[in-house]
């Protein structure tokens, strides 16, 4: 955009003032002058020709001819004038300065400019103080220009006025051209000439999909208060009508967030008004409380598949209420927290019955304390109680089958570790303890009941390290048993609510734990031990980790009566679980977990994955995922050059010289096995013609069984400038591990594309 190039332009010129400091300051670095020939009068004026050359401090002049009148504190220079400041270069025909208070001209000057690696040339610069100036008939570019004279793109204005007192400039008949089109135009454009924010428009944005068409928003930038901002989007979706984007951010000395708020008040598909609101909020109140708000919302079920660049939820059909607050004490025995909280849901369902979503109960609402502290002989204590009310929210399916109601849990827990920074043992005496009132009557009639249950557990753990050579190479190996026996009695919990326990996920983090389920309202019976060992190679010089392999299993030393699938388990193994990587090259790494079941000898679920990134902007990966009975997926995504064509002088892309070009493929896609189609995807092509870079990235989501969302993502990148289109950057990032920039990001200062 205009506003960029300009105030990197008014950056240069503002360092140009650097030789002007005045002669006679004592504090100034001293002058060096320094020609062919050096004449003239004392205290009146210094003449300098031939190869005439000024330096004070980071600055220089070179001139034909250079004249400096003492009196007036005028310098003077003419003949293939030559200004140098921090890597900042500024030539031009003439320079006419009155350096104690910086005014004068300079004619016909070119510069460039070491931070964005471009520049360009204006007709005439007025210095109007050591703050103010005046640049005509400017350019600015980041290429050189090609065989037809010209550069490949160039922003042009008729006059620009900068001050830096006030942090802006002003350009009128700002125009920008690419291959000699215009593509952006504004009669006058108003800028910050640092970093700082300042209102004003922003560059325009393009989204175009298969559901909403094309889409055309244009930000404003109000800069409301050093510690407040907004951006206001008006839109036009081709399909749907016109839209409005407000995001609203703050950060105050005891809090601060964000408030992002779309509004379409008439859908021409639907017949009706959309909205979504999405709130973030964190601070310290009075009384030491801080407190935690997430509040995400929209209009409807479809929603999330319209418009799914818009749900600002990691869960897009489950979105949260969620109000927290908490305050600490330290006083007296021990540490505690008391905390209260208000979560609630909106759930947006589908027709297809069979992908509805289960919804999760609110609570409303959440209070508790807890408490930890050391005691005596090395004992640990530590104790949370909590209330809730659960209800469910408006909508949920079958709510007559569900149970609402209150709980009032106890977790306590007593433990003393020992140990040294070699090993480590860990008994610990624990108690799940609940007391429920319900609405409806359970399935013996009663409307209130209690349980409370112990557990009782030792963990215990080794790490043994040796030297060896493996591939040739030293390293350090480690081999790290470990040992966690669990003792739980069998508690009937069948009539009882289940409110927030779910079963946890079989994986080597999960197996050592002592309850089977998540939550506090489903406790599994236990008398077992779980053994694992993992070993892995260090670097001894880095402390990198080259490979780890491990291996875990659980033995029953009894039957588990409560399970999460409700039979009753008799194996006396668990299913073997397996897991290793491997990083002995920089250019290769791969990861793999196995869940392996001995009785039917066959593999239950495993990933498995691979990266091969032999240089920049070089990288490929796989992975496969199985779950025998419900999917098989395989992932392949990657970044490589399709065509790497050279710059004049052998230059590579980074060197942004002549706009020749390099074409870059990047993409993944995520293949399901099971039902023999592609779910997502995202394919794209990137063009690094050096001093431009060109996206185009086309992005497929899945939305059902049948349905799926497709966005076409176009984005110019004038490196030096700006980018300009729609951005795909976010979703390359997310979705390619190891995608880089083709271009560093202050090669394009304000990057104000949004998703």
């Amino acid at each position: 955009m205009p506003v960029t190039t300009i105030a990197a332009l008014a950056c240069g010129a503002a360092q140009a003032q650097a030789p002007a400091a005045p002669a006679v300051d004592p504090s100034s670095p001293p002058v060096i002058l320094q020609a062919d020939q050096i004449r003239g009068r004392p205290d009146l004026e210094t003449v300098l020709e031939g190869h005439a050359e000024f330096r004070r401090g980071t600055v220089s002049i070179t001139a034909d001819r250079l004249v400096y009148e003492q009196a007036q504190d005028l310098a003077r220079a003419t003949g293939n004038v030559k200004v140098t400041k921090d890597g900042n270069v500024f030539t031009g025909t003439e320079l006419q300065v009155r350096v104690s208070d910086f005014e004068g001209y300079f004619l016909q000057p070119t510069y460039f400019f070491e931070l964005t690696q471009a520049g360009g040339s204006a007709e005439r610069f007025d210095f109007l103080g050591s703050q103010r100036m005046r640049a005509t008939n400017a350019t600015y570019t980041s290429c050189l220009a090609d065989g037809r004279g010209s550069p490949a793109w160039l922003l042009s204005t008729d006059r620009v006025r900068l001050d830096l007192d006030a942090n802006e400039g002003i350009a009128e008949g700002a125009v920008l051209r690419f291959y000699g089109v215009p593509i952006l135009a504004a009669p006058v454009i108003s800028f910050p000439l640092t970093d700082a924010r300042k209102s004003g428009w922003l560059p325009p944005s393009l989204n175009i999909d298969n559901k909403n068409g094309l889409e055309v928003q244009v930000p404003y930038y109000w800069n409301i208060a050093p510690q407040r901002d907004a951006t206001i989007t008006p839109t036009v979706i081709t399909r749907r009508g016109a839209a409005a984007d407000v995001e609203f951010r703050y950060l105050e000395p005891q809090f601060g967030g964000a408030v992002d708020l779309r509004l379409l008040p008439y859908d021409r598909l639907t017949g009706g008004s959309r909205h979504a609101l999405n709130l973030r909020h964190d601070g310290d109140g009075p009384l030491a409380i801080r407190h935690r708000a997430r509040i995400h919302r929209v209009s409807d079920d479809d929603f999330w598949k319209d418009f799914p660049q818009r749900i600002g939820s990691l869960t897009p059909r489950l979105l949260p209420t969620d109000v927290y607050a908490e305050r600490g004490y330290a006083r007296g025995f021990g540490h505690w927290t008391t905390y209260a909280r208000v979560q609630q849901w909106q759930v947006l369902q589908v027709a297809d019955l069979a992908s509805r979503i289960v919804t999760p109960y609110e609570r409303s609402p959440q209070l508790g304390a807890r408490w930890g502290a050391p005691a005596a002989g090395g004992l640990e204590l530590a104790l949370e109680t909590e209330y809730n009310r659960f209800t469910l929210p408006p909508g949920t399916d079958n709510p007559a089958t569900r149970i609402t109601g209150s709980r009032m849990h106890l977790l306590g827990s007593v433990s003393r570790p020992f140990g040294t920074p070699g090993w480590s043992l860990v008994p610990r005496l624990a108690l799940n303890a609940a007391q429920y009132d319900v609405d409806q009557p359970l399935a013996d009639g009663r409307t209130s009941a209690s349980r409370a249950i112990p557990t009782f557990s030792v963990d215990t753990a080794w790490v043994f390290e040796r030297d060896s050579q493996w591939f040739g190479r030293a390293y350090r190996q480690t081999l790290e048993p470990r040992l966690v026996y669990v003792n739980t009695p069998f508690r009937d919990q069948s009539l009882l609510p289940n409110f927030d326990s779910a079963p946890r996920d079989f994986n080597v983090d999960s197996i050592y734990t002592d309850n089977a389920f998540s939550g506090v309202d489903r406790v599994s019976d236990a008398q077992q031990l779980t053994a694992g060992v993992t070993t892995r190679l260090i670097d001894p010089a880095t402390g990198a980790e080259s490979m780890r392999f491990g291996v875990v299993q659980r033995y029953l030393l009894r039957d588990q009566r409560l399970t999460p699938d409700g039979v009753p388990a008799t194996q006396r193994f668990s299913d073997l679980l397996l897991l290793g990587s491997a990083n002995l090259t920089p250019a290769w790494s791969a990861d793999a977990s196995v869940q392996y079941n001995a009785d039917t000898q066959r593999t239950v679920r495993s990933i498995l994955g691979a990266r091969w990134s032999p240089g920049p902007f070089r990288t490929l990966n796989a992975r496969y995922r199985f779950t025998r009975d419900l999917s098989e997926q395989a992932e392949f995504g990657w970044q490589w050059p399709i065509y790497r064509a050279r710059n004049e002088g052998g230059a590579g892309p980074a060197g942004a010289a002549t706009c020749s070009g390099s074409w870059y493929s990047v993409g993944r896609v995520n293949y399901s096995m099971r039902d023999s189609r592609i779910t997502d995807s995202v394919f794209g092509v990137e063009y690094d013609a050096g001093c431009w870079i060109g996206r185009v990235v086309a992005e497929r989501l899945s939305t059902g069984r049948s349905e799926a969302t497709t966005r076409l993502m176009l984005q110019l990148e004038l490196v030096g400038l700006s980018r300009l289109g729609s951005n795909p950057l976010n979703v390359l990032k997310d979705n390619i591990p190891g995608y880089r920039l083709l271009r560093d990001e202050r090669a394009a200062p304000t990057d104000t594309t949004r998703q």
